[in-house]
């Protein structure tokens, strides 16, 4: 066998990787435990019931939610009151192109 043979690495497949859908949940809000700067930073779409969305806090694709600001209401902390929709949700990364992996409920 020669050298070349030896050091050769699998061909990585074109299949949608864990790497490239977003989490089953995840929030805006840095005090949420569900938090992710890394993989807000890529940029995350959202579909909720087949309407793209952009003023999403947070989502649970399992659970099938969203959750968005309800005006300019705040809470007794001072934080923005949310809304807790419920539907089909659909998220991707935005930096991955046209046609990314969507990760959505079974």
């Amino acid at each position: 066998m020669s050298d070349s043979e030896q050091n050769s690495a699998p061909e990585p497949s074109s299949s949608p990787s864990a790497a490239d859908t977003p989490p089953d949940r995840l929030a805006i809000n840095p005090a949420n435990p569900h938090f992710d700067a890394d993989k807000l930073q890529r940029g995350v779409g959202i579909r909720f019931k087949g309407v793209v969305r952009t003023n999403v806090d947070e989502y649970c694709i399992s659970e099938g939610w969203v959750k968005v600001q309800a005006g300019r209401t705040m809470d007794r902390k001072g934080q923005p009151l949310l809304l807790k929709l419920n539907g089909p949700v659909e998220a991707w990364y935005e930096d991955l192109g046209d046609n990314p992996p969507i990760a959505k409920a079974d």
